[in-house]
């Protein structure tokens, strides 16, 4: 195998498959490797840890067919380290190699490098996409993920609460993530990957990854099997095992009216929570006092100190002071496309819900956090 490639395309192609790479202890050692395969002047470039597979195709100069496994980070930073310009990679194989093992020579200008291969016979075979496609607007589905993988556990105890769930509607697409301190719903109309009442776990890690890789891209094509899913965009594929068992009966956790609604300017209240976060260290909450033409934010840390801020608001309901995790709740502002957030509650220790104002696609209910 020899090639020729741009030093920034290759190291953004080795960066980004190299993130389905493993370097947990337990498993097979080549899965901390990426495998690299030229075939005339298409390098193709892959990573996977048997769960996730990220798999991409770059063009380049090729001079020699061939296909090695080389260590992902160790790879990857020395490319990346490289001065700018073409970057030349050659395997010498084990009959050629003075002695008798295989190494890759990786230089550009007055630098080279020499890294011994990983076994390509143990690198594992990866299973063919299902054929059926659905093809979708990759900006639609780059905002969805943004907004609902955020409220996905990373607690693997759970495993089905690290999945964002993918259900048909009547209208189109729902997507759905929860820890169990949130839950992050987005509605897709006239978008439909999936047969009428057919729903489907995805883990959010690969939704994760799915979000950084199809930026810019026009169309995103999903296939869906049995245990796997697929999705492609551009010259990247995505592969992942599917989630097996039951999503939480999310539905229950949804009040059919909210007698109190804050509507306020987004950029006002992430500035202000942000600045009382300052004192609200390891576990505080921030307080809401609602009430008025004013909210009134607070954070209390016992023998450190004190933060109060009052910014304008709009209020309608009863007068209350609510208290949130300052990180989920600054998550779920954040998520919202909007000036302004209204956030709708019922009391105290009920769940409370954000929506970006005259927006009904996206909803973010946040737990509320009981303090003295």
């Amino acid at each position: 195998m020899k090639f020729r490639c741009e030093r920034d395309v290759l190291a953004d192609a080795l960066s980004s498959a190299g993130r389905a790479a493993t370097n947990r202890t337990g498993t097979l050692p080549v899965l901390a490797g990426i495998r690299m395969q030229v075939a005339s002047d298409t390098l193709t470039v892959t990573g996977t840890d048997l769960e996730l597979t990220i798999q991409l195709t770059v063009e380049v100069g090729g001079e020699r067919d061939g296909a090695a496994v080389v260590p992902a980070r160790l790879v990857g930073d020395i490319v990346k380290a490289l001065p700018a310009g073409a970057v030349e990679i050659d395997l010498v194989d084990s009959s050629t190699a003075g002695d008798g093992a295989s190494e890759m020579s990786i230089s550009a200008g007055r630098s080279q490098f020499s890294v011994r291969p990983l076994s390509l016979d143990d690198y594992p075979a990866l299973a063919e996409p299902a054929i059926e496609a659905v093809t979708l607007p990759a900006d639609a589905m780059s905002d969805a993920l943004r907004q609902v993988v955020r409220a996905a556990s990373t607690d693997d105890a759970r495993a089905v609460l690290t999945g964002v769930l993918l259900a048909a509607e009547d209208d189109g697409l729902r997507m759905v993530a929860t820890d169990s301190y949130r839950l992050a719903v987005r509605d897709l109309p006239e978008s439909s990957m999936l047969g009428s009442g057919q729903k489907v776990l995805i883990p959010g890690r690969a939704l994760s990854e799915l979000q950084r890789l199809i930026g810019g891209e026009e169309n995103l094509v999903v296939r869906l099997g049995e245990r796997e899913a697929t999705f492609e965009a551009g010259s990247t594929r995505l592969s992942t095992r599917l989630i097996e068992g039951e999503f939480p009966n999310y539905r229950n956790l949804l009040p059919s009216n909210y007698p109190n609604l804050l509507t306020i300017s987004k950029p006002s209240l992430i500035e202000a929570i942000r600045r009382v976060k300052i004192l609200a260290q390891e576990s505080t909450p921030v307080r809401m006092t609602l009430g008025g033409e004013t909210v009134q934010l607070t954070a209390i840390t016992q023998d450190v100190g004190n933060a109060v801020e009052e910014i304008d608001a709009s209020y309608e309901g009863s007068e209350m002071t609510v208290a949130f995790n300052p990180d989920y709740l600054l998550a779920g502002i954040d998520a919202i496309d909007a000036d302004d957030v209204t956030l709708s509650t019922m009391d105290p220790m009920k769940p409370a819900v954000l929506r970006g104002a005259g927006q009904d696609d996206y909803l973010y209910l946040l737990m509320p956090v009981r303090v003295p």
